[in-house]
């Protein structure tokens, strides 16, 4: 018998029974999507058909129950999509289900490499201890090359240890990407001979299939500090084999831009924690960002923590990643913030920084807040 690994699944229910079926019918759906009646035995029933293990009403008020059934590893065939359809592949398309959490086995995990730096890696690149990290991102869209590398200058010169491109940047004729790489490089470097700083420039590789692992390698070899992709525009095997790939080594960050879809029902999709947490470590990013609570998304505080903690539960094998909460954050945020994350977080401040009177003072005043 191959280990088995468990998803949790919210299912919204009338009562016990109907939790039963309708989790009953997740098991079928997910492995062999057939009639139960019509399940071959022997190795199909006993080994490839999901099995429920446990079924709890739901503890938070929600109308429905908790289930969690359990997948043989032979179910994934050594393939995280396969890994990924079996978590919830058809069974995504009918509403009242939700992915609650995912439990690991031996055989997801050596699928499964995860962060190749995560928080102590990017730490380490910063120059800094056990202290939060800084990154903000040049923007917006429509800039010319040389006004977002001055943005970049002054970002680094103000201390943030990440500069990213904002994730609407690509190759735009305004701003092509290897023209903008080169000058953003150069722009933090002469920053950071300037200051005695380490801040690295992060640029966006999202793009065509056939574009991204050229643009990744592009960024190392112009001497990018990390890339960024967003995962559910690029897609999630992407970011697995980009951060899997033994010849590339800088650090990702994963962007959530197109994955809304994925979170905001509270009874459909996935939950905070496990897409943004488990999943995206999963996937190999170093750093997630996503929408801070309180912002202009909509994320409570409840979800925002959550996602931190799944990026720091002890998976069994994984490096920790970083949350990099953003959109919204401003210096009036900072103390909340604190309270919610601790030190273990990346501050993603944008706007806020950029209607600063004076940029790099702004950047300045930031790192005191979070510091005090």
């Amino acid at each position: 018998m191959a280990p088995r690994f468990t998803v949790r699944y919210f299912v919204r229910a009338a009562d016990a029974a109907e939790a039963k079926a309708r989790a009953l019918d997740i098991a079928l759906e997910q492995t062999v999507e057939i009639p139960r009646d019509v399940v071959p035995k022997g190795y199909v029933e006993d080994e490839i058909l999901g099995r429920l293990e446990t079924l709890e009403q739901a503890p938070d008020g929600r109308p429905g129950f908790l289930a969690t059934i359990s997948y043989s590893e032979d179910d994934v065939g050594g393939d995280f999509l396969q890994f990924l359809n079996i978590v919830f592949g058809n069974s995504s398309i009918k509403p009242g289900l939700k992915v609650e959490d995912i439990g690991l086995s031996p055989g997801i995990l050596s699928l499964c490499k995860g962060p190749r730096h995560g928080i102590t890696g990017l730490r380490a690149r910063a120059g800094i201890g056990d202290i939060p990290l800084l990154m903000s991102a040049i923007k917006p869209v429509g800039l010319s090359t040389a006004a977002l590398a001055r943005l970049a200058h002054d970002f680094a010169l103000g201390g943030m240890h990440y500069v990213k491109d904002d994730h609407g940047l690509v190759d735009q004729r305004t701003a092509p990407f290897s023209e903008r790489l080169k000058a953003c490089v150069e722009a933090v470097g002469e920053a950071n001979a300037k200051s005695g700083g380490r801040t690295s420039f992060v640029p966006n590789i999202t793009g065509p299939a056939d574009a991204i692992l050229e643009r990744a390698k592009e960024a190392e070899a112009a001497g990018a500090g990390a890339v960024m992709i967003a995962p559910a525009l690029a897609g999630y095997d992407v970011a697995r084999m980009l951060a899997a790939d033994p010849d590339f080594s800088l650090p990702i960050v994963a962007h959530p831009a197109f994955s809304g879809a994925n979170v905001v029902s509270p009874d459909c999709g996935f939950s905070h924690r496990a897409f943004y947490g488990v999943l995206h470590r999963l996937m190999g990013a170093d750093a997630v960002v996503f929408p801070n609570f309180g912002g202009r998304f909509g994320f409570t505080r409840e979800e925002c923590r959550s996602i931190a903690e799944a990026c720091a539960v002890e998976m069994g094998g994984p490096k920790a990643g970083v949350p990099a909460p953003g959109g919204g954050v401003n210096f009036a945020r900072v103390p909340e913030m604190r309270a919610v994350y601790g030190k273990d977080v990346m501050y993603l401040v944008g706007g806020a920084l950029l209607q600063e009177p004076n940029l790099i003072d702004g950047c300045r005043r930031l790192a005191e807040a979070v510091y005090a």
